[in-house]
């Protein structure tokens, strides 16, 4: 297990920091960012709480969901976060999950991060599938998806009790080959 830092051309994708409270807040408090995740609006204390838990985390332990900071290195604070999970029974699978604030999107930075995690997940040795769970009302997320070549494997109706009401989930994957044969692990 270790400290997972990973950078990209405008992105560092790294554990939260006490000091991200504000930014973290700042859109983990808002209804549209909150509308498709699997958590609702946060208070300050439930983001600071949140913040103090994934403070030490290291990744690699299997079935435990990592969340770090999505930081813009340009300004040095974070625009969203986004979490990683090793599956508990076969380390050879992880889930992945990002949340960019709502001043931030459109500007390709959810394509650069979880581009950034396939790279990283796809270069452990024996490393072998990455799977998404997609709110099926989510157009946004299901076209990043696809942009980058995930396999749609099902779509679950009303398969779960969200946030007050029935939904439904489309479920994505990619394997490591697929990644491969994409070109987008390239540079």
């Amino acid at each position: 297990m270790n400290k997972l830092i990973i950078d990209t051309q405008r992105l560092r994708i790294r554990n939260l920091k006490t000091t991200d409270l504000a930014d973290f807040y700042f859109y983990r408090s808002n209804p549209e960012v909150t509308r498709y995740q699997g958590f609702d609006v946060y208070t300050l204390e439930e983001a600071q709480a949140f913040i103090q838990e994934h403070l030490d985390k290291e990744f690699g332990q299997p079935g435990q969901w990592v969340q770090y900071g999505i930081e813009n290195k340009s300004t040095g604070t974070i625009i969203g976060d986004c979490a990683i999970r090793l599956d508990q029974y076969d380390i050879r699978i992880a889930e992945t999950g990002i949340t960019i604030a709502h001043t931030e999107q459109r500007k390709g930075y959810a394509k650069e991060t979880l581009r950034a995690i396939l790279h990283y997940l796809f270069n452990i040795a024996g490393f072998h599938r990455v799977r998404e769970i997609v709110d099926a009302e989510n157009t946004a997320s299901i076209q990043l998806l696809r942009s980058l070549g995930f396999r749609e494997e099902g779509h679950f109706i009303e398969n779960i009790f969200f946030k007050g009401k029935w939904g439904s989930e489309r479920h994505f994957a990619m394997l490591k080959k697929e990644w491969l044969q994409s070109g987008l692990n390239k540079g």
